[in-house]
């Protein structure tokens, strides 16, 4: 199932421009693969937490993954996240639960967005997820 969204262009205040965004469902073997990949970076890696820190670590340059939950609520919370992404060339994809996010990403609460900034062992693991993401992304346009 694919959804789309659509956003005002979060640099521009006066404009009216308006952004596509594309939200997937991935497979049960994706979502629990990028769980796996998000613990194994958060032990060996690093990585950060929370909607306001990744959306820095993205227009810092500094994520190499995004993982976005796909059950937020409202959604306009992380919804400017795959167009920031695209914008700076930076991969994301989406899991089905912010709850097991969080506990991938070693937290005791709920995490709607983590980005990766060092992949640590997980460097085979977070390219393999970057580019099946991208894949189902180009396969819908």
């Amino acid at each position: 199932m694919y959804l789309f969204s659509i956003l005002d262009d979060p640099r521009c205040e006066r404009c009216n421009t308006r952004w596509l965004t594309k939200k997937f469902e991935p497979s049960d073997e994706l979502a629990d693969e990028t769980y796996d990949a998000v613990e194994k970076a958060e032990t060996s890696g690093e990585i950060v937490t929370g909607t306001n820190e990744v959306t820095k670590s993205i227009e810092r340059n500094e994520a190499e993954l995004v993982v976005i939950a796909g059950n937020v609520s409202p959604e306009e919370i992380v919804m400017h996240l795959p167009a920031l992404s695209k914008d700076k060339d930076i991969s994301y994809t989406f899991v089905p639960d912010k709850e097991e996010l969080g506990i991938a990403a070693g937290i005791n609460v709920q995490a709607a967005a983590i980005a990766v900034t060092s992949t640590g062992s997980a460097e085979d693991d977070i390219r393999d997820i970057a580019s099946k993401s991208e894949e189902l992304l180009e396969a819908e346009e």
